[in-house]
């Protein structure tokens, strides 16, 4: 499989090569060198889409099992759930209403 190294890549390497250049290397040498610094950043990209390969198909995952359990989760609750609360509050206002409606008349 030929690996294609984009040309911001070369410049980068050559860049880097030549500033670590010594007194008295050839500009081959400096090519050899900037050769395999193109093949160090070509294997760290290649590395680092993996890993974000990976972290994407793990986080789809966490999504899938999330989506899943919150479907097992209303699959499995009442629809009509009310609390002690709500089952008073109604009663609880019209015995208040009651009371002012009593009260109005008493006092009017």
């Amino acid at each position: 499989m030929a690996q294609t190294i984009s040309n911001e890549t070369k410049n980068e390497a050559m860049k880097v090569a030549k500033a670590t250049q010594k007194p008295g290397q050839t500009k081959e040498q400096t090519k050899l060198i900037a050769q395999g610094i193109e093949k160090g950043i070509a294997e760290y990209k290649k590395q680092q889409k993996s890993k974000a390969r990976a972290k994407d198909k793990q986080r789809k995952q966490a999504l899938k099992a999330k989506a899943r359990d919150s479907a097992d989760l209303e699959s499995n609750t009442p629809e009509h759930t009310t609390t002690k609360n709500q089952q008073i509050l109604p009663w609880l206002l019209l015995i208040l209403s009651w009371i002012g409606f009593i009260g109005w008349q008493l006092l009017g």
